[in-house]
């Protein structure tokens, strides 16, 4: 999620602070992206480019390449929307216009001023987004489009669980269990973090 993270917070400050078409241009490409549907994109890019990026990076290595970019790829609109829209927000605030006053460069206002106050939402949506990603990254290994058969992950093991569920259906319950308690907490602690970050929170 690191990669989605950085696309959706360069794509928000640029279209928060650019407006007018830049801005327009940037917000359709993320609608753009937003309507197309994510699994079968996925399925279809890992492959259309699977055996080339395997062939340049490794079994292993390009997989992991393939399957970092490809879900960091299509989850950074989320992000770039909700920093465009803190960006809005911030940016008529009294400290802005201050930093402004002062001669301080549009580049200036969002490194020092606008981004670590923005950061917080981003930080949350970026927690629970790990949550999405887990369960894309399981659904890619147990369609055997993941990691190859020397790296297990928990998708990986229920690929190979359904094979003899009737014999040793553990494997397949352990590992679902897995999946479900990692991303319930990944949820719990964006839920914490929400709370501990809203600046409405009266301690």
């Amino acid at each position: 999620m690191l990669v989605a993270c950085i696309m959706g917070v360069l794509v928000g400050a640029v279209a928060g602070m650019s407006r007018g078409s830049v801005d327009a241009a940037l917000m359709w490409l993320a609608d753009l992206f937003l309507s197309l549907p994510a699994l079968p994109l996925l399925l279809l890019i890992i492959y259309m480019f699977r055996e080339s990026l395997k062939g340049v990076f490794g079994p292993e290595g390009g997989v992991f390449i393939m399957v970092v970019a490809v879900i960091g790829g299509l989850r950074w609109m989320q992000v770039a929307r909700l920093v465009r829209a803190q960006i809005l927000s911030i940016r008529e605030k009294e400290f802005i216009e201050a930093a402004r006053a002062l001669g301080a460069s549009p580049v200036r206002q969002v490194v020092r001023h606008i981004l670590p106050n923005a950061l917080g939402p981003v930080i949350v949506a970026g927690t629970i987004d790990v949550a999405a990603a887990i369960i894309a990254e399981s659904t890619l290994s147990f369609l055997g489009l993941g990691f190859p058969p020397g790296i297990p992950t928990w998708g990986r093991v229920l690929f190979d669980a359904k094979d003899t569920i009737d014999i040793a259906p553990h494997w397949a319950i352990f590992a679902g269990a897995a999946i479900f308690l990692t991303v319930l907490t990944i949820n719990f602690i964006g839920d914490g973090l929400r709370d501990a970050l809203d600046p409405r929170r009266v301690l």
